[in-house]
């Protein structure tokens, strides 16, 4: 296995479980995001420890995703967030997949496929009550429920919607969240005056489950809240750490070299870092093909034997060096965290990267083997 390793703790995740639970009051079902490979964590096992935790429902973004699980053998109901292609659709049918919906050809080429199938296949419908990114007009909410309704191979197990601003605290923000919610009540009511069911109601993201209870519904779907950060940058922990998240992954490699340079030596390209005195550096063996930001170089601390370290010089590909100083304790082979729980966090690095936390976990590459902690 590499020196170079993403941590997953699985304690941490659980946790996050429970405290979404909690927030939500405990009755609304969760939907846990595993598209973008869990973001970054690892999308079997991650599905595996959600549905042993208690989740109901997974979602992801892709067609292909979904097949992952499936061949996974994870038999729970998968919501396809994103639109599939027509070419896709025999897979969503044979899969079982719940794939969101809102145009009307794209329903009728799926029942037109699940009758074949000899299936009855569940959607939801998204309605866009602001988001601007897929989903119908809540005016035609009642109509395109009509037309699933009335056909015998579909069957409407949900209608959902997204927020855009549910994150932000600022006056505006909330206001537009709200009324977001305003539409999407006003388009359950079109529905409902149609005398259709809606099945499971569900709008809250991280921001709709920490900042909007009006928002929880029938289910939530919580992405990185899940994966150990606030929605927005802690504020909403400080009131109730018991409600806290735990971040879920450590990103550690090792010190694989480390040498003595004079005063005056550069290193790595662009001879960005020049030695201000004698000094030691370390190599670690990762780099920015691994998800560790280049824009980060010289301007980072990594952690060996508890003590912060900073960057000397560019990140490379594939390692990175740092400058221990002229006297060190660090040995050869020593571990190295360049982000954790217990540590400078993915969203304190994302801070210092102009990123935030989901972008540095889904970076990860594939090639960093996960290690799954409980």
């Amino acid at each position: 296995m590499r020196a170079t390793k993403a941590l997953i703790h699985l304690d941490n995740f659980r946790n996050n479980i429970l405290a979404a639970r909690s927030i939500s009051g405990g009755h609304p079902k969760i939907c846990v995001p595993v598209k973008a490979n869990a973001y970054g964590h690892g999308a079997v096992d991650i599905s595996r420890c959600a549905l042993e935790s208690g989740a109901e429902y997974l979602g992801v973004a892709t067609v292909s995703e979904g097949e992952e699980l499936r061949t996974a053998g994870i038999t729970a109901p998968i919501l396809l967030f994103a639109q599939a292609m027509p070419e896709e659709i025999p897979d969503i049918v044979s899969l079982d997949l719940i794939p969101f919906v809102f145009d009307l050809d794209f329903i009728r080429a799926l029942a037109k496929e699940a009758a074949k199938a000899n299936k009855r296949l569940t959607v939801h419908l998204k309605v866009d009550t602001g988001m601007g990114r897929l989903g119908c007009p809540p005016n035609k909410a009642a109509l395109i429920a009509a037309e699933i309704a009335a056909c015998k191979a579909l069957v409407l197990g949900g209608v959902a919607t997204h927020f855009a601003v549910s994150d932000s605290l600022a006056e505006d923000d909330v206001a537009y969240t709200k009324e977001q919610l305003r539409r999407f009540q006003n388009a359950l009511t079109l529905i409902r005056e149609a005398g259709i069911k809606t099945g499971i109601i569900h709008a809250a993201n991280s921001g709709g489950l920490v900042f909007h209870p009006e928002s929880h519904f029938d289910m939530v779907r919580p992405g990185i809240f899940l994966y150990g950060y606030s929605p927005a940058n802690g504020t909403s922990f400080a009131s109730n750490s018991a409600l806290a998240a735990k971040p879920v992954m450590e990103l550690c490699s090792v010190v694989s070299v480390i040498k003595t340079v004079k005063k005056g030596d550069s290193i790595s390209y662009g001879r960005t870092w020049i030695a201000e005195e004698d000094t030691v550096i370390a190599t670690l063996p990762v780099g920015y093909a691994d998800g560790f930001p280049r824009r980060l170089s010289n301007a980072y601390s990594v952690q060996i034997r508890g003590k912060s370290y900073p960057l000397a010089g560019r990140i490379c590909m594939d390692q990175c060096m740092v400058n221990l100083g002229s006297k060190t304790e660090v040995q050869l082979w020593d571990k190295v965290i360049i982000f954790g729980p217990d540590f400078v966090t993915a969203e304190d690095l994302a801070r210092k990267a102009n990123s935030n936390p989901h972008e540095i976990t889904c970076d990860i590459n594939k090639r960093v083997p996960r290690v799954y902690e409980s």
